[in-house]
């Protein structure tokens, strides 16, 4: 091991640092005194409930942890958008669980808040699993309405969902565990089983206080829409439970008696460890987004008895393909080679860059894979594709859309990590967000943005500096130096895996060792949903 190698260790191991702490503050949601408040009360916190449901020796992956990060803060902020939502096991059966915070403005529901539900709602109908609502929230946080209510992607579409996933058989129980009121009091109702929690959980239309502006009755919210109202009067609810461990113990008893799914039948054999050190991951990944590295090194790291069986391994050379295992699971994987590598010509070209012969390559291996029923792992650290015009005459935009074709037509499910670099439309063809990858996460080393800061910045410089000249001013190389500095660190702010995980561009950003944990977990939840397609590339240029 080199200077370099054990710099860049100290540099990605401070990164996985940074991300636990700034997750243990995430974790605290509304803050301690929220927490004791809820605590007095009686109740659970989203995430003590949470726990308590998963099976404890299982593990769980969480979605959007950092969703709302550093966003709505001239409205005190929204940290992990106000709802905590994990994939895991209860009762040995994989679940995916929706928990409102009520310690973040009582669980009231920002324009985040309702991207982040329905994120968790595709989850579960793409891979058929079962989902649990644990519903505490105050509503449509109303300073913010016209961002939340009314468009197709806002709150009415969670109850869409609920009828559309009732249609499709997939298993949907939710237990009130605090307030539901207004438009939220269906998303429980439409669930295929109601839990109610006594004396803490209701469920109305409208509280007592608007009921008494209304219409002018006069009644308390518990007589309105309590436990006891809805489980013996109305028959709105289906089990009132005494308090939260029981509501979800009703829960653990519901799941365990869910019958078995049909399998879309993906190979799996016994697991085994990597024989390379994934420790090494550290020292590999270079400091600067600029630097080269083999990325085949890093495969060796994330699958089963570091064995990788390349495709077409002296062909395209700045994209590897090949089979292996993840945790017994049968992958195939698409990686960006990040070294200098020379093509059948003997000329060098570009780690990184997405050239004719491997976007050629890559095709033809997304199509084998979806011909074999072999779910694809996408290794983004990509800055686009080769320009030029030797590229341009030699039918790049023809390879690429034949790439981007096939990532977009593909029918096995697909999974993409953002190692390093995801820029412009290399982001697309290596199955960025808009490819419907089933999980998409991001290591700590990862940038997300149509270019790097660096190159942002100097063309956004060039056109205000142009635009300043037009209007007859005049910019001295200092002020220029300044403009640029100005610019680039708004570009770099944007370009940060955590304003990616923010706007829930990615599901999460992982420490590099739990890769593995999060390929399995979604290969096994992509398991319940059979392919019920065929794979079809349509027309392109061939």
């Amino acid at each position: 091991m080199d200077l370099s190698f054990n710099k860049n260790e100290d540099h990605n191991k401070l990164l996985v640092s940074d991300l636990r702490k700034k997750l243990s503050i995430v974790k605290l949601g509304g803050g301690q005194k929220g927490i004791d408040k809820h605590h007095a009360k009686g109740k659970m916190t989203a995430r003590e409930r949470i726990e308590y449901l998963l099976d404890e020796k299982k593990p769980s992956i969480e979605i959007g942890a950092f969703a709302g990060d550093g966003m709505y803060e001239e409205h005190g902020g929204c940290p992990s958008a106000g709802v905590v939502i994990k994939i895991g096991y209860v009762r040995g059966k994989e679940c995916i669980v929706v928990a409102n915070d009520a310690t973040v403005k009582a669980g009231a529901w920002f324009p985040i808040t309702g991207k982040k539900n329905l994120r968790a709602q595709e989850i579960a109908m793409e891979n058929r699993l079962p989902i649990i609502y644990l519903v505490d929230s105050a509503g449509v946080y109303l300073p913010m309405q016209d961002e939340i209510f009314p468009d197709k992607e806002h709150f009415g579409r969670i109850f869409r969902n609920n009828a559309v996933m009732s249609s499709m058989g997939i298993t949907q129980i939710a237990a009130v565990m605090g307030s539901c009121v207004a438009g939220g009091a269906y998303l429980p109702i439409m669930s295929d089983e109601a839990l109610i929690v006594d004396k803490t959980g209701s469920i109305f239309l409208a509280g007592s206080y608007l009921v008494k502006a209304a219409i002018g009755e006069s009644i308390d919210n518990e007589t309105l829409g309590g436990a006891t109202t809805h489980c013996e009067i109305s028959g709105v609810t289906d089990y009132k439970a005494k308090d939260d461990k029981d509501a979800l113990d009703k829960i653990k008893n519901i799941v365990s008696k869910i019958g078995d799914f049909d399998k879309a039948g993906f190979n799996r054999v016994k697991s085994l460890k990597p024989k390379e050190n994934q420790d090494d991951i550290f020292g590999i990944i270079p400091k600067t987004r600029t630097e080269q590295y083999d990325m085949l090194e890093i495969i060796k790291r994330l699958v089963d008895d570091s064995d990788f069986e390349q495709y077409k391994e002296g062909y395209g050379k700045t994209i590897l393909t090949g089979y292996a295992r993840i945790d017994g699971w049968a992958v195939g994987i698409v990686a960006n080679q990040r070294k200098m590598v020379k093509n059948k010509k003997g000329e060098m070209q570009f780690g990184g860059v997405i050239y004719s012969d491997s976007a050629d390559k890559a095709t033809r291996f997304i199509a084998n894979c979806n011909q074999k029923k072999i779910p694809l792992v996408f290794l983004q650290d990509v800055t686009g594709f080769m320009v030029g015009s030797h590229s341009e005459h030699g039918g790049i935009i023809k390879d690429g859309a034949k790439m981007v074709n096939a990532v977009a037509n593909s029918v096995v499910p697909k999974f993409t990590v953002v190692i390093g670099n995801s820029y412009g439309a290399g982001n697309y063809a290596m199955c960025g967000k808009a490819y419907d990858p089933r999980l998409i996460v991001a290591w700590p080393s990862a940038e997300l943005a149509v270019m790097s800061g660096n190159s942002a910045a100097k063309v956004l410089l060039q056109i205000e500096t142009a635009s300043m000249k037009k209007q007859g001013k005049e910019i001295s190389e200092e002020e220029e130096k300044k403009l640029y500095d100005k610019i680039k660190a708004r570009y770099d702010h944007q370009i940060s895996p955590y304003y990616a995980a923010a706007h829930l561009w990615t599901d999460a950003i992982i420490d590099p060792r739990d890769t593995r944990t999060w390929i399995s977990m979604g290969i096994e939840a992509a398991n319940h949903a059979p392919i019920e397609k065929p794979f079809n590339l349509g027309i392109i240029q061939v």
